[in-house]
């Protein structure tokens, strides 16, 4: 393996700023908890993202991580037509069509429309915290993403 095709792991590089990023996520579940946003929808937003941004790690951690939380396999499966079922409160679909404008920064117009939708559902607490949430997970997506990092066999 040459230096140019070797992985650069970024959390390995430079630590400082993997705790930093770390600490900020621990902030924001705290920030949650007191908005209400339980863990098991924080981790589902979690899971939405990653699937968009396509990150086999975070996706490989958050949904066993939604899974301890309580969310089941039936939600898990269908999060990708999220829009398409009434398996998720309006809370929920709130906070997914955030998260969702969040990542994928669509037109100005379809963000206000989103954000709109989410206004309707959220408070401001936990709309800043969903979108908290969104901007650090999206972070961490590209963090694991640019660093290959790799999904392990469970055993």
């Amino acid at each position: 393996m040459t230096a140019t095709t070797r992985h650069i792991f970024l959390d390995k590089q430079h630590p400082a700023l993997w705790r930093a990023i770390n600490g900020l996520a621990l902030k924001i579940k705290e920030a949650a908890k007191d908005a209400g946003i339980d863990a098991k929808t924080l981790e589902l937003l979690n899971v939405r993202m990653s699937q968009i941004n396509g990150c086999a790690f975070c996706l490989d951690l958050h949904v066993k991580e939604a899974i301890q939380a309580g969310e089941t396999a039936q939600r898990l499966a269908v999060l990708p037509a999220w829009r398409d079922t009434a398996l998720f409160t309006e809370k929920e679909r709130a906070a997914l069509a955030l998260t969702e404008s969040i990542t994928e920064l669509p037109d100005q117009r379809l963000r206000e429309q989103e954000e709109g939708f989410a206004r309707e559902y959220l408070t401001e607490e936990e709309f800043s915290v969903v979108s908290w949430a969104a901007a650090s997970m999206n972070a961490f997506n590209r963090i694991s993403i640019t660093s290959h990092h790799p999904v392990r066999r469970d055993r």
